[in-house]
């Protein structure tokens, strides 16, 4: 059954259209950087991506926590352990995005991670073709740790009233370090999750 367009799906196939049109070939990864609503839209652009005819690898942030002790060092609440402590950015890099930037027939890791068990995964190993999208979403895509990795980042901007105390304390802190939204390729608001628009950074 084919269902009809809506203003999310519509604007998704656009922006589907534009990363292909920029990196049709090759190995490419594209970050969707959100503290809140990240992954179902990195899902539904992976959907778009996909119907377009190109292959798509999906990971997330969140498989890549460290343990649950570690996390919580600076305290259960804490912005700073929230931004600082919670993810293994260098186990994301050497298991997945560096294979995956290989090619050829070096396998990666999506996830490493069970945070509701708090417990690593069994290892899988997978391979794609030549030409692949890697589709990541999490916070704080662009900190020193990551930048440069990725070829196209979306940053979604979210209402702070839908967040938490400690995400948005953590939000704040990412953005007075690195000043996201003025670094990412597509600034997209999300607080209408129905209706995303795209909006434009004065780089003046």
């Amino acid at each position: 059954m084919v269902y009809p367009p809506t203003p999310r799906s519509e604007f998704l196939d656009a922006l589907a259209t534009e990363i292909l049109h920029n990196y049709a070939k090759g190995r490419v990864l594209v970050g969707v950087d959100a503290v809140a609503g990240g992954r179902a839209f990195a899902d539904d652009l992976a959907v778009a991506l996909r119907e377009a005819g190109h292959a798509v690898f999906r990971a997330s942030l969140d498989d890549f926590q460290r343990p649950r002790a570690a996390r919580m060092q600076r305290g259960a609440n804490s912005a700073e352990a929230y931004y600082l402590d919670w993810f293994d950015y260098s186990v994301f890099l050497r298991v997945l995005v560096q294979p995956f930037r290989m090619g050829g027939s070096t396998g990666f890791i999506t996830a490493t991670f069970d945070a509701a068990r708090d417990m690593p995964r069994s290892t899988h190993w997978v391979t794609g073709p030549q030409d692949a999208i890697l589709l990541v979403d999490g916070p704080f895509l662009q900190r020193p740790e990551l930048r440069g990795n990725a070829n196209f980042i979306a940053y979604l901007e979210t209402p702070e009233s839908g967040l938490d105390a400690q995400v948005e304390e953590a939000a704040a802190l990412y953005d007075k370090a690195v000043g996201p939204r003025m670094l990412a390729d597509a600034i997209i608001s999300v607080a209408d999750a129905e209706h995303p628009q795209r909006l434009f950074a004065d780089r003046c």
